[in-house]
């Protein structure tokens, strides 16, 4: 007499089970075999043939080979039916004990949830109009110990599913189309850059002097050097040492790291496009981008209009272009226009909006100050911010009537910055400075700062042509055209804090 089932619940008696299982496959010599082949996935089966009438697939007799992992099972008696899911999506089987024989057909009655099966048959459409494949040939290739979430329930513990991902891809079939989407989007990226002439390269993740953006780096230690080396903030002097060398037009997409908190929109280590192109000003990127990214709406979602959390996007329209004093201005009315050059007048502002006032910081920080605290947020539909002040842009290019203020733009596009670029500072006088600046401000306890790269320095005494360049952030980016609230969301493999 068996005994009764536990609770699903019960997850130790689950595994228990099913290990008992196991160590009878490796009684019998065949617990994880590996010589069975698929010729087919579930959705081209379901393509061609889901339209057909049960009659007209009664005499269908070309045998198809497919496998993948039982996500259901009904058993019936003699006859049984079950849902196999692979990488393309799912199809139902029809498994009877007269075409597999007794042995067989006991394998898939005692199979579990959650097992991988490989499967030889001809489709049919059951009396209900599901698309399914008579087996005549069945094989368990990879028992499954773990059972899998309660099929109402679910995995919806966003924790389990962010420190899990295998599970949250099996059981979550949506959550594989985001990082479908995640790829053709690259995919695309490269190709519209490869189609103006663009070159790809790859550069060092390991610097001996961080550089590129304001951030606080990761510190790890090459032994064999015995040195501190730098995870890197971002590829910026290194493409543009390469624009000296005569990549007039180069690009990279690959990881960053920053040493900074985790938040919706943060993750330490993301995906970065930074280009760059000789005898361009920003001006130009900023177009560059527009086409971009309503190209890459088109390509990806079929529409440049899309959905947002609940809000519509529309990238088909002209994006809107402010500076940042017109965007200061614009949301907070009572702000004197006159005086958004006077620093008193602005630290007063910033404290009022709960910006960090600091006596080292001058006009311009004060102003980005505000402008983070009152504006970003409010730029839902795409908008280019161009004219941050020189104090907050120690890389881009003074603007010739008013250097007080670089030729640079920041993309926002949903409350978010998805995108940063400028006319390239090729002045290597100023650009030292401006190092030195940065040099203070460290000593003066900000860690962000920037270090004295003097090599760069001498690159850009042998001559960086006027170049302008920017950088694209992947995964918010991914995050809007994809409809995800968290940047967990379109990275695989998130960074988590420890398990309890």
């Amino acid at each position: 007499m068996s005994q009764p089932e536990q609770p699903q619940q019960d997850e130790n008696y689950v595994i228990a089970a099913r290990r008992e299982k196991l160590d009878k496959l490796r009684a019998a010599g065949n617990a994880y075999p590996n010589g069975f082949r698929r010729d087919t996935l579930a959705d081209y089966l379901q393509g061609v043939y889901g339209a057909h009438s049960a009659e007209s697939l009664e005499g269908e007799t070309t045998p198809f080979r497919i496998a993948g992992r039982l996500m259901a099972k009904r058993v019936m008696g003699k006859a049984s039916f079950g849902t196999l899911q692979d990488m393309s999506g799912r199809i139902q089987i029809f498994v009877q004990q007269a075409a597999l024989g007794e042995a067989a057909y006991n394998v898939f009655k005692t199979a579990d949830v959650g097992d991988i099966f490989g499967a030889v048959g001809t489709v049919m459409k059951t009396k209900t109009g599901e698309l399914s494949l008579r087996v005549t040939q069945l094989e368990l290739l990879v028992k499954g110990i773990r059972p899998l979430p309660e099929k109402w329930a679910g995995l919806t513990d966003t924790e389990v599913r962010y420190r899990q991902r295998y599970l949250d891809l099996i059981v979550n079939p949506d959550v594989k189309k985001v990082f479908d989407k995640r790829g053709q989007s690259i995919r695309f990226i490269r190709n519209f850059l490869d189609t103006l002439g663009f070159s790809e390269v790859e550069t060092p993740m390991m610097q001996a002097i961080p550089g590129g953006a304001t951030a606080k780096p990761f510190i790890t230690h090459h032994n064999a050097l015995d040195r501190d080396l730098y995870l890197r903030i971002a590829p910026e002097l290194y493409l543009k040492r390469l624009v000296v060398g005569g990549f007039e037009k180069v690009y990279e997409i690959n990881r960053n790291f920053r040493n900074e908190g985790l938040s919706t929109r943060h993750n330490p280590e993301f995906t970065m496009l930074e280009f760059y192109q000789a005898y361009a000003d920003y001006r130009e990127l900023m177009d560059l981008i527009e086409n971009l990214l309503r190209d890459l709406a088109l390509a990806v979602n079929g529409s440049g209009k899309l959905t947002y959390q609940g809000r519509e996007y529309d990238l088909e329209q002209p994006f809107n272009r402010w500076t940042m004093k017109e965007a200061v201005q614009r949301f907070n009315p009572a702000i004197d226009a006159a005086r958004l050059d006077e620093r008193g007048y602005l630290a007063d502002w910033a404290k009022k909006v709960g910006g960090d006032v600091k006596p080292a910081y001058g006009a311009g920080k004060l102003l980005t100050e505000i402008f983070e605290k009152t504006v970003e947020a409010n730029l839902l539909d795409p908008t280019f911010i161009t004219e941050y002040p020189t104090e907050v842009s120690p890389l881009a290019r003074r603007n010739d009537a008013n250097p007080e203020v670089t030729d640079r733009f920041e993309f926002f596009v949903g409350g978010r910055e998805v995108a940063n670029g400028f006319s390239e500072l090729n002045d290597p006088d100023d650009q030292a400075a401006r190092f030195k600046a940065q040099v203070s401000a460290k000593e003066g306890g900000d860690d962000e700062a920037m270090h004295f790269d003097a090599d760069y320095i001498r690159a850009l005494e042998y001559g960086l042509p006027p170049t302008a360049g920017a950088g694209i952030g992947i995964d918010r980016l991914v995050m809007f055209l994809t409809d995800s609230p968290s940047i967990r969301d379109v990275l695989l493999f998130p960074q988590m804090r420890p398990e309890a």
